[in-house]
């Protein structure tokens, strides 16, 4: 390949071998934490520190699933899904908000935004993966 501007993504991305999943979170532990879980599940991770990466990811990468949380530096989780959901490349991708926000008004408040599930921190391992199940229809678990 000579030239990575020219590299057609769309092609690429019909051939991937393992679901993408794009994991968004400012802090560092958490982020590895989703990262190693991701792998164990036997799926691809990109990984975003804030919201506008995690915005440019999603449109260069268009992951099969968006695993975010909320609280984000620059551009906060809900302008995030606000974004993502009125882009024609990126409103299909679901998204699941790992968060503190914790209340039920938090919950509905994030469903309404456009969040497709839920995961309140702290959180089991094997209800992240019951998550990535769901929307991905993976065929294994690991727990």
């Amino acid at each position: 390949m000579d030239d990575l501007a020219t590299f057609d993504h769309t092609n690429f991305l019909t051939h991937r071998t393992k679901p993408l999943i794009l994991a968004v979170d400012d802090d560092e532990d958490s982020l590895l934490l989703v990262a190693c879980a991701i792998d164990m599940f036997d799926c691809s991770a990109v990984v975003a520190r804030d919201g506008p990466s995690a915005l440019k990811l999603a449109l260069s990468e268009r992951p099969d699933l968006i695993l975010l949380d909320i609280l984000l530096p620059y551009l906060s989780g809900f302008d995030l899904i606000e974004q993502l959901k009125s882009n024609p490349l990126t409103t299909t991708i679901p998204i699941v908000a790992l968060t503190a926000l914790a209340s039920t008004q938090d919950r509905d408040r994030l469903l309404r935004a456009g969040c497709d599930d839920y995961l309140s921190k702290p959180y089991m391992l094997d209800d992240l993966e019951t998550v990535v199940n769901r929307y991905l229809s993976l065929p294994f678990t690991l727990f």
